[in-house]
């Protein structure tokens, strides 16, 4: 339907202005898809779920905005579609239980974040001088820090509380260092050990390790093992692997489970348990198949 109200000239102009940061622009498109009504609705989805990452945030924001969408069925669609990202990820995932979420708010302070590490880089950089830039600008500049006092609190495991509060649990701190680092070309992983999340940097000759939960510190392998030892934990090789952007947003729905069931929400712990089993579920059909 929306070929026949919207003209390849009209499509073009609109994928043009989807990502301006003008209040004015967005205020003026919103009103133009709005006037369009649920004809918009194919159209942004086409966009949310193309290949172009920037644009497909902003379709999302406007969905969200006119309504057009069911965060919960989109974030089961997601998981069902196997194909992980983990911006579009932790984003989908943060707007069920926020469904006006800002994504194109949240994208541009991700963005201004890599902007300032980027002017205090002095090329060439070795992954771990790039590192330090960013553990300077995250945690020194812009503040982020773990939520000791209220590690339990729902709210730390979503990505647009924890850039708009500044604080998380080492999952999500770890998800907002990785997305900064992404837009900076530096190769880092999620790396999901027993009991604690932090992020693993594998391009140099000896790998070296994040804890955005504890402002950044390095570790090498032998202190992960000692800190894991001490925490009663017997240390595997494996525990240091990669971890897939998939366990990472299901881990993410399981601390949820857990953080909603302690804050007395059985509702909101039931749809996040919901989403683990799609998770797992998911993938042991894939892995059978």
């Amino acid at each position: 339907m929306e070929t026949e109200i919207l003209g390849p000239a009209q499509r073009d102009a609109f994928l043009s202005l989807l990502d301006d940061p003008s209040p004015a622009v967005r205020r003026a498109l919103l009103a133009r898809f709005g006037e369009l009504g649920p004809a918009a609705g194919p159209f942004l989805d086409s966009v949310a779920r193309g290949s172009n990452r920037v644009l497909a945030r902003h379709a999302a924001w406007f969905l969200a905005e006119l309504n057009l969408t069911d965060p919960v069925a989109e974030f089961r669609a997601f998981i069902r579609s196997l194909n992980y990202e983990l911006e579009s990820g932790a984003l989908l995932l943060a707007r069920t239980v926020t469904p006006r979420l800002d994504v194109g708010g949240c994208c541009t302070q991700l963005d201004a974040i890599a902007a300032r590490c980027r002017e205090l880089i002095v090329e060439p950089s070795s992954a771990r001088e790039k590192c330090r830039v960013l553990n300077r600008v995250l945690f020194h500049e812009w503040g982020f820090h773990g939520n000791v006092e209220n590690y339990a609190d729902p709210l730390n495991s979503f990505l647009d509380q924890v850039l708009e509060r500044r604080t998380g649990i080492p999952l999500s701190l770890s998800v907002v260092y990785l997305l900064v680092a992404g837009r900076l070309d530096l190769e880092l992983e999620p790396v999901g050990l027993p009991g604690h999340f932090i992020v693993g940097c594998f391009t140099d000759e000896l790998p070296f390790f994040i804890d955005p939960f504890d402002r950044g510190v390095f570790r090498d392998a032998e202190e992960i093992f000692s800190l894991l030892r001490a925490n009663k934990v017997a240390p595997k090789l494996s525990d240091l692997a990669p971890t897939p952007v998939r366990e990472v947003l299901c881990r993410s729905c399981r601390n949820l489970v857990n953080h909603y069931t302690a804050a007395g929400e059985p509702q909101r712990a039931k749809l996040f348990a919901g989403f683990v089993e799609e998770f797992e579920t998911t993938y042991a059909k894939h892995a059978a198949g």
